[in-house]
Order: C-alpha cells, then structure tokens, then sequence
C-alpha cells in the first residue's frame, strides 16, 4: 500500500520522471499518485478515464532543462518543476 504523502516537500530531490523513446517525460506513479491522495493503481484508472491529467511546460532561456507539470485530480492539484534528469526541485 503507498503511503499517501500529506507534506508534498518530502520528494524534492526525488528522481521521479525519465524519457521515453520519443523524448517524452514520463512520470513514476509511485511518486506522483500520493500527491493527489491517490494509490498507483487508481491513479493510473483515473488518468485512464482523463480524470485525472497534466499539463506540461517546458523552460525556455535560462530554465532550458527544466519542465514544470501540473497534475489535477478534481479539485486537487500539485505542480512539480523537474531538472533535466528527472529529479523534483520544487513543489507547489
């Protein structure tokens, strides 16, 4: 069972995101779905059914490498800016 994370700092520092074949960020479940206040599996059905969804925006100047994504879930939401690699800098 995945402990639903209540202080969202907890995963700055956390690698939480790697590219797939085209270059695209793809997100670890595990780390995102307590965020929202929802397990794995469910989270995956609900982005499934596009309850839940993100919206993505890329750094431009001096943030080239660094993407900011907003994940909503009804009417919760938490926003995660990753480096390059994958790793959390900031949470809102």
């Amino acid at each position: 069972m995945t402990e639903l994370q209540t202080d969202s700092t907890v995963i700055i520092g956390r690698k939480v995101a790697g590219h797939d074949a085209a270059g695209d960020l793809v997100f670890d479940a595990e780390a995102v779905a307590p965020l929202l206040g929802l397990e794995p599996a469910a989270f995956m059905e609900e982005l499934r059914k596009g309850v839940v969804y993100q919206i993505h925006e890329c750094g431009t100047d001096e943030d080239v490498g660094r993407n900011r994504v907003t994940f909503r879930y009804r009417a919760r939401q938490s926003v995660l800016t990753v480096d390059r690699h994958g790793c959390v800098t900031d949470v809102a």
